[in-house]
């Protein structure tokens, strides 16, 4: 691979770094530049594998580099967005119903569903009728024993013996 155009280096070496294998690198490189090339000899660009120790330190840099920017950039990874993979969700659909795959089709509605209903989130809303908050029946603070007065301890004891009945 040493034979290998830099451009075409610098591409393995950053599709290493976004974790794709190299028997997904081979492929594309041959895809990409129409060259043959050995998934070991792919390998040997990879600084975290044993193959790719004696990578030199410019594209061991380009390798760190690219996979720390893969690594929180994640904006520029389409289908991290719920818009993208709505709409891919709905071309899909169009298909499944044109070639009357109910079954794929009831699925993919299903699946738009929980897309759009963020079943795919940690994030949840809790609200009552129409989105209004959640009304708060009982807060109870417990008080600090040790600085309170006897007087205000035996006003505590009068005032939870009168709604020991009420409380849940």
């Amino acid at each position: 691979m040493s034979t290998l155009p830099d451009d075409v280096k610098i591409f393995v070496v950053q599709q290493l770094a976004c974790f794709d294998t190299p028997s997904e690198v081979a492929k594309a490189v041959k895809e990409e530049f129409q060259l043959e090339v050995s998934r070991q000899a792919v390998e040997a660009y990879d600084p975290t594998k044993r193959a790719g120790s004696s990578l030199s330190e410019e594209y061991r840099q380009i390798f760190f580099t690219t996979r720390e920017t893969f690594l929180t950039d994640t904006a520029a990874i389409g289908v991290s967005h719920r818009a993208v993979r709505l709409r891919t969700i709905q071309r899909l659909t169009e298909r499944a119903e044109r070639s009357g795959n109910l079954v794929l089709v009831a699925s993919l509605l299903e699946q738009a569903a929980k897309e759009a209903g963020n079943a795919f989130t940690n994030k949840r809303e809790v609200g009552g009728i129409g989105g209004t908050p959640l009304a708060v029946e009982h807060t109870v603070a417990i008080p600090d024993l040790s600085t309170m007065t006897q007087e205000e301890r035996d006003g505590l004891r009068a005032l939870l013996t009168r709604t020991e009945g009420s409380l849940p």
